[in-house]
């Protein structure tokens, strides 16, 4: 995220906020590579059935940022925020699906390495993560939102802090904290 120059992203969302469409066309060059980097992120380790691709998840992600309007957008990371959580709704929305079809078997995975500090399982059950993550917000939300921008939207440590107007170093430590909370929700189911 650090490659996009934070003023004319930030001014076209402010143009944006207030109903002007030349911004929000403006906007879509300026983003797209960074939303296709994080959507390649968040299907990294997709089973080889897997239907949805990247640029899929970008489109349909951006589509639902447009249709959430009036969006009172504050800063790129703000919106790289809310773009992160349109695609892990798109990706449990689309898991669920494949998983009804199937009856439950062959649950979608996704790459888990910054997510549980367990190097036995590089996968993890999308839905079950969401079933989790679900679970956590009730408890704590803040910590959700951080898993949220740090999983599956790929912000940084300090990008992440911005975003959440929190210390990079509470931001480390809540991460830690949740990543932990979900290892062990996942494994234990509670």
């Amino acid at each position: 995220m650090a490659a996009i120059p934070p003023q004319p992203v930030t001014e076209l969302l402010a143009r944006w906020s207030k109903g002007d469409a030349d911004a929000q066309e403006a906007l879509i060059p300026l983003v797209y590579e960074e939303l296709r980097r994080i959507a390649r992120r968040s299907l990294s380790s997709q089973s080889a059935g897997h239907t949805l691709q990247p640029t899929a998840l970008v489109h349909e992600a951006y589509l639902r940022l447009a249709k959430n309007q009036p969006v009172e957008w504050q800063n790129r990371a703000h919106f790289f925020a809310l773009a992160a959580r349109m695609m892990r709704q798109i990706l449990v929305d689309h898991a669920r699906k494949h998983a009804a079809l199937k009856r439950g078997s062959n649950p979608i995975t996704v790459a888990a390495d910054d997510l549980p500090a367990s190097s036995t399982a590089p996968n993890l059950d999308l839905m079950a993560l969401d079933d989790a993550m679900e679970r956590l917000a009730k408890l704590d939300p803040r910590q959700c939102r951080i898993v949220e921008l740090r999983f599956f939207g790929g912000l940084s440590i300090d990008e992440t802090a911005e975003v959440e107007k929190i210390s990079p170093a509470t931001t480390k430590r809540e991460w830690a904290t949740a990543r932990l909370w979900l290892h062990r929700a996942m494994n234990t189911g509670s």
